[in-house]
This record gives C-alpha cells, structure tokens and sequence, in this order.
C-alpha cells in the first residue's frame, strides 16, 4: 500500500531571522550550485551586515522557505525619493533561487511576493539590476514585466 501523502506545505515568504543567515549566504556563494549552509563560515562582517539589515525599517531580508527549506532570498530596499510624487521605490538586490529549484515557479512567487509586499507599501516603483551576463535572469524580468529602461554603474571602492 502507497505511504499516504499529505497537503504539501505550504512556500512561504518571510522575514529572515539570524537563524537563516548561513542559509542565505550559501544561496548567494554560487548561483550555479547547490551549498550546504553547514559548510558556510559566518563571519562578524556578515554578522554586523545582518544585524544592520535586520534592524532598519527600510530594509528587508526575506527568504523562501518550501517545508523546511530554505529554497530562495532577496533583498529589498524601500528608498524615499523626491520623484513620484515622493513615493518609496523598492531596491531589490541579490535574489537568489536554489541551483536545484529552479524552473519550479519558485522565482516567479517570490518575486510576485516581493511586488505585492511593495505594493502594500505604497511604492511607485520596483527596481533591480542584474549582472550583465545573467541572460537567463534578463529574461525572467523581462517575462515578469520589468523593462530595461536604464543604464547602471559601478564604482567598487574596495575588494571584499
């Protein structure tokens, strides 16, 4: 006789806490495989680094959590600005889904997720960047709406 499977549980999106921190960095140590988070070295730069994230009203770590895992993370930014009609924009920077999940809807609801949260806000805008050569990105924003109407630049002041 077939086990009996349940409900599935539910894709939630949520506010990171300390707790997922090595989670998330495995998420955004290599886009291209899967890192165990146990093999993640947290350091105090990472720590003050969350801990400033964790602690400004402005800024949001969020992850995507299937189960009990952790399968996605973004970054969201909600910037005050003079344009719009002084609304908020929404920054959102290093999103990341699992190597091993993607093409499973999970980027499409995690966005759709951080849009609505935006929405909710009352921001005017969403915006990103993405490296130039993530062209399977591009084209996920761009089915999702997003336009490519500016150029950016970068100016690094210091290697990490």
């Amino acid at each position: 006789m077939p086990a009996a499977t349940g409900p599935r549980p539910a894709r939630t999106l949520r506010l990171a806490s300390r707790a997922d921190l090595p989670a998330v960095l495995a998420l955004l140590a290599d886009e291209d495989r899967v890192v165990d988070p146990a093999t993640v070295v947290v350091t105090e730069a990472y720590e003050r680094a969350f801990e400033a994230i964790d602690t400004d009203p402005r800024n949001e770590m969020l992850i995507l959590v299937d189960g009990s895992a952790v399968v996605g993370c973004v970054q969201v930014t909600y910037v005050p600005g003079l344009g719009r009609g002084g609304a908020e924009r929404a920054l959102v920077e290093a999103v990341r889904i699992r190597a091993d999940r993607r093409g499973d809807g999970l980027g499409r609801s995690l966005m759709a997720q951080v849009i609505a949260r935006a929405r909710s806000r009352g921001c005017a805008l969403v915006q990103l960047t993405s490296n130039k050569q993530r062209e399977d990105a591009h084209r996920f924003y761009a089915a999702l709406g997003f336009a490519r109407s500016h150029e950016g630049f970068k100016l690094p002041l210091h290697q990490p």
